[in-house]
């Protein structure tokens, strides 16, 4: 990775921060609504993993902490925010919300609310890769907690069974909603459970982009080169509470301040900054430009876009088309 590369990932994680912090403004403002599950903390994962995929052309599934993963895969941010406020111009047409982000055009297939849910849809998607006979890879980004539900293991039993392309990377935050992990998890490295089914994996710092892009590189060629599944674990932290509902109060004060003192955007800014290669005006520079650009383009896009049209209510449900509930026979 040259330097031109760190800047550009330091630049994208510093707007996915300010992206982030700004939905949590607007929902405390009342002009995002429902849920909301918010990345700070967890940037250098998704950043180092698809910077070694291809974006836009690997498919994409994750949870519904979701926002950050469309964007990197190629969503306009645009209509990303404009999604979170409910309007038609969302990428969802304002139905789906935060945890429901989607775009088919660059292959994000979508944010999931069902715990667990995007492992057997990751296993499909890729077992039509692999009929079709295409050179795409799957990747599905789930957190630590998704690994207790049933279908992570039936997943990869299969994944494993027909050698599908498909790489599993787990978001290790450490706390399943405000549950740590190893009050839930038996096994606390989650990488070694995988073992059972014979997919080989890793685990490797979240918060060091540099090395998560090293280990990306090495599942994703595993995958792509069609050798079968391969489970990536990253340990990270989140800034913020599960979500927006979410008092944070079961988290020890100290363990804050230690993955604090980690936060993956200042790894990578000090480390331009000791190589000579960046300067902390250059930062302020780009902090600047960022929130410019996400104040006079990106909000100001989310809040001036029409809302759904009340009586287009059932548009896009995939009912609408069946003639067995049009034909009165339901």
């Amino acid at each position: 990775m040259d330097v031109a590369d760190k800047k550009r990932l330091l630049r994208e994680m510093l707007f996915a921060r300010r992206f982030e912090e700004r939905c949590y403004e607007a929902y405390v403002e009342r002009k995002i609504g429902g849920f909301l599950h918010l990345y700070p903390g967890e940037e250098a994962c998704v950043h180092g993993v698809m910077e070694a995929a291809r974006p836009g052309f690997d498919y994409v599934i994750t949870g519904y902490r979701d926002h950050v993963h469309a964007m990197k895969c190629g969503a306009d941010p645009r209509k990303v925010m404009a999604e979170l406020y409910g309007k038609e111009t969302g990428s969802s047409k304002g139905r789906g919300g935060s945890m429901h982000i989607f775009d088919v055009e660059h292959r994000f297939m979508g944010g999931y609310a069902l715990v667990g849910g995007p492992f057997p849809l990751a296993a499909g998607m890729a077992k039509a890769v692999q009929m079709k006979g295409g050179e795409e890879i799957v990747i599905c980004f789930l957190g630590d907690a998704a690994n207790n539900q049933g279908t992570f293991h039936e997943s990869l039993n299969m994944a494993a069974l027909w050698k599908l392309p498909v790489l599993y990377v787990c978001e290790n935050n450490l706390y399943g909603i405000g549950t740590r992990i190893d009050r839930s998890t038996a096994i606390v490295d989650q990488y070694k459970r995988v073992c059972g089914y014979g997919i080989p994996s890793a685990q490797e710092d979240g918060q060091d982009v540099e090395k998560v892009y090293a280990a990306a590189r090495i599942a994703v060629e595993h995958v792509r080169s069609r050798q079968g599944p391969y489970f990536l674990e990253l340990l990270t932290y989140r800034y913020r509470g599960h979500s927006m509902s979410d008092s944070n109060a079961y988290r020890p004060k100290e363990e804050e301040r230690m993955w604090s003192k980690r936060d993956p955007i200042i790894m990578l800014r000090d480390r331009l900054i000791e190589a000579g290669e960046l300067t902390r005006e250059d930062f302020q520079d780009m902090d600047t430009e960022i929130l410019d650009y996400i104040e006079d383009e990106i909000i100001a896009y989310a809040e001036s876009s029409p809302e759904p049209k009340p009586e287009e209510l059932e548009r896009y449900v995939l009912a609408e088309n069946d003639p067995w509930v049009h034909g009165g026979r339901h």
